[in-house]
C-alpha cells in the first residue's frame, strides 16, 4: 500500500506543480487585452483562409476548406475566452507548420 501511495504521489506531484505555476488567462506580456484579441483574430483569420476552416470563430468566415485541427480550435477557444497568451503561440505555430507567414503583433 505504501508503494502504491508513493507511485501515485510521484505521478501526481508534477501535475500539481504545473497547476500551481500556471498564470491566469489574459494577453501576452506587453499587450493590452484589446491588442491580444486583435492579434488572435488576425491569426485565426489567416489560419481559416490558408490552412483550415474555423467556421465563424472570432469573426472569421467559412472558407469551405478542410476543417481546422483540434489544436487550432482549442487555441481559438482560448482566445475567445480572453486567454490570448495561451492561444496566440499555438496559432503562430500552427501557421508556421503550414508554411504561412506569421505577421508580427501590432505595436
Amino acid at each position: 500500500m505504501a508503494k502504491l501511495r508513493g507511485i501515485l504521489l510521484g505521478a501526481i506531484a508534477p501535475l500539481i506543480a504545473a497547476a500551481c505555476t500556471q498564470t491566469a488567462g489574459g494577453p501576452p506580456v506587453g499587450m493590452t487585452a484589446a491588442q491580444g484579441m486583435a492579434y488572435c483574430t488576425t491569426l485565426a483569420t489567416l489560419y481559416s483562409e490558408y490552412v483550415g476552416d474555423t467556421g465563424d470563430d472570432l469573426g472569421t468566415t467559412y472558407s469551405g476548406g478542410e476543417e481546422a485541427d483540434l489544436r487550432a480550435r482549442f487555441a481559438i477557444a482560448e482566445c475567445e475566452e480572453g486567454n490570448t497568451a495561451k492561444g496566440i503561440p499555438t496559432l503562430q505555430n500552427r501557421l508556421r507548420d503550414a508554411r504561412v507567414p506569421v505577421p508580427p503583433p501590432s505595436a
